[in-house]
């Protein structure tokens, strides 16, 4: 497992920002390039393929959290400028957002970065997050940065800390690029697929953009991803998190039956993320959503002609540089993954 943690190291050093993952794109298909990977680079996605490309379509998507500079010396969450809205117009829900933002990032170092190059442009310290009662928007507040144009985006600063047989890093979800990267370092010769701005909604439309451009068709679409918990206890009796649906559609593929079938031979624990949480609406008497998710998306966008099953790590911390997840499932996975590509197709 050394080469896969020097990946992720090294990946994790690199920003990308949603909205603005070009340079990291660049950087990814250096390292695929090295390893004799065909990457083809079109909006939003950027595609390695193998020997035999058919054998396999597995995604994960390539940004991460951060800030863009929007004017002198004012910085918002990039994830909402990407999703292009103006305003937060409900109070709860802006109010809400301001707390996680104040609880999550501030004290948080972030590195500004050249978009295009990757250049660094600097670094500082996030100071305060609050709410612009005119606008109805959260502004960030950092020092060190007034040399900022408009359109620079901000990173957290990270690197991957291992303590305990836990993981800990802003792991959503550089970790799944370093699994696919890794995967190819093991031989995998199949198609994998690294979108842009999946944090702002808008990855499932680059990626069925692709399928579409070439008339591909599968129900083998395997998407890779953390998936959120509260507590340390909940990921510690859980290695993989598997679905049956989102709130856009069911997910039906050979591929959950197959994954199913080798966590249960090998004794890997794994629930179904959207019976786990239709149990936490029954016991607390409330309905909420059954979590909307990049595969959902496309299953419902294609109606059909494109299907799959996720493939998930449980993590505490979610969206934050602290996000925590064990060695086990991490180990878990890989070996999953290796049963399905690399081995007996057929296990």
């Amino acid at each position: 497992m050394e080469k896969f943690y020097d990946i992720l190291k090294q990946l994790i050093k690199v920003p990308t920002v949603v909205g603005y993952e070009h340079s990291f794109f660049m950087y990814l298909k250096r390292e695929l390039e090295d390893l004799n990977i065909t990457v083809e680079y079109y909006d939003g996605v950027l595609v390695a393929k193998g020997n035999a490309p058919k054998s396999g379509y597995i995604s994960a998507h390539s940004d991460r959290h951060g800030l863009i500079c929007t004017g002198h010396n004012e910085f918002q969450y990039a994830a909402y400028v990407a999703k292009n809205q103006s305003d937060l117009n409900e109070v709860s829900n802006r109010n809400q957002m301001l707390k996680n933002f104040e609880k999550r990032f501030v004290g948080q170092k972030v590195q500004a970065y050249e978009p295009w190059s990757g250049s660094y442009l600097g670094m500082g310290t996030i100071e305060n997050a609050f709410l612009c009662e005119r606008r109805n928007n959260i502004i960030f507040k950092i020092n060190e940065f007034e040399h900022l144009f408009p359109g620079t985006p901000i990173a957290f600063m990270d690197k991957l800390i291992i303590d305990n047989e836990m993981i800990s890093a802003q792991l959503d979800n550089v970790l799944s690029v370093a699994i696919l990267v890794h995967m190819y370092q093991l031989g995998y010769q199949g198609t994998a697929f690294f979108t842009a701005s999946e944090e702002a909604g808008k990855s499932w439309r680059f990626l069925l953009e692709y399928f579409r451009r070439f008339d591909i068709t599968t129900n083998e679409l395997l998407v890779l991803d953390t998936s959120p918990y509260k507590i340390v206890e909940d990921i510690k009796n859980l290695d993989i998190v598997l679905r049956s649906r989102d709130e856009n559609g069911y997910f039906r593929s050979p591929l959950k039956s197959k994954i199913k079938k080798i966590a249960i031979k090998n004794r890997i624990k794994y629930h179904y993320k959207d019976e786990y949480l239709k149990n936490i609406m029954k016991q607390n008497n409330v309905k909420s959503s059954l979590g909307i998710t990049e595969l959902g998306r496309i299953i419902n966008a294609s109606k059909g002609a494109i299907q799959g099953t996720t493939l998930q790590i449980p993590t505490i911390g979610y969206h934050t540089v602290e996000e925590t997840t064990t060695i086990q499932s991490i180990n878990s996975i890989l070996f999953i993954l290796k049963k399905l590509y690399l081995e007996d197709k057929n296990v």
